[in-house]
């Protein structure tokens, strides 16, 4: 199992959704100067910074999550993934649906590329903005989002993956019936009250974690509260109060 998440910082991941990098610094400066939260950065803002931001935010001390989704043949993800391996992030992301071969490459790649501390790789399942109408309808997948969640976590495991991605309601199972084996990351995260935007399968914070979530994504419900800060202190509370209850 990787080291990712061996922190109390990496239990959240702080979705920087900025279209600019002045942005992000922008709202990294409300943090105290001593505090470096763990940050995504997602396609938006890599496309608009580019790599060498990203190093720097490493170089800066912040635990970096690039959330790039790969999806492509086993050898352009492969010489992708070795490219990324070099940013010095913590982990990136894949789609499980590019296939267990794809999925090889990469891993591969990264093992080509060790380093002290090697780049986890997480696959994602099924987005959190999809619900069973959408996979059965749109995309061509039959059955339930649970059936192709459980399919692709299987398939992770294969490849020797180091996590999932997927929506709090499917974290707890994926370890009672799939594995335990798997770090799940879970996004689609929302606050008591907060507009689900285009998220279908949302949950709290408390609620992800007590079902099997090990670390969260949490974007907006930090990045446009009045106080960041305080937003992200709540929540790191409750993870610790869970822990005392788990006790």
């Amino acid at each position: 199992m990787t080291s990712i998440g061996s922190t109390e910082a990496e239990r959240i991941w702080i979705a920087l959704d900025f279209a600019s990098e002045e942005e992000a610094e922008r709202f990294l400066q409300r943090w105290p100067q001593e505090v470096r939260p763990a940050v995504k950065v997602g396609m938006q803002l890599f496309y608009a910074a580019g790599p060498r931001w990203v190093a720097q935010l490493v170089q800066a001390g912040y635990p970096v999550f690039l959330d790039l989704k790969l999806h492509d043949i086993p050898h352009t993800v492969a010489r992708a993934t070795e490219s990324l391996a070099h940013l010095g992030v913590r982990c990136t992301t894949l789609h499980a649906t590019g296939g267990r071969a794809m999925m090889e490459a990469a891993r591969e790649a990264v093992d080509r590329a060790s380093s002290e501390r090697p780049m986890a790789l997480l696959a994602v399942t099924q987005l959190t903005s999809t619900d069973r109408r959408r996979m059965n309808s749109e995309i061509g997948i039959p059955g339930s989002v649970r059936d192709s969640v459980a399919k692709l976590a299987q398939l992770a495991i294969q490849a020797r993956m180091d996590g999932v991605v997927c929506s709090g309601e499917e974290a707890g199972w994926i370890k009672t019936e799939v594995t335990t084996e798997l770090l799940t990351v879970v996004p689609g995260i929302r606050l008591p009250g907060d507009d689900p935007g285009d998220q279908r399968r949302v949950m709290t914070p408390e609620a992800a974690w007590r079902d099997g979530a090990d670390q969260l994504v949490v974007g907006r419900s930090i990045t446009q509260a009045s106080d960041p800060v305080a937003v992200y202190q709540r929540i790191q509370e409750q993870w610790i109060q869970l822990q005392k209850e788990e006790r």
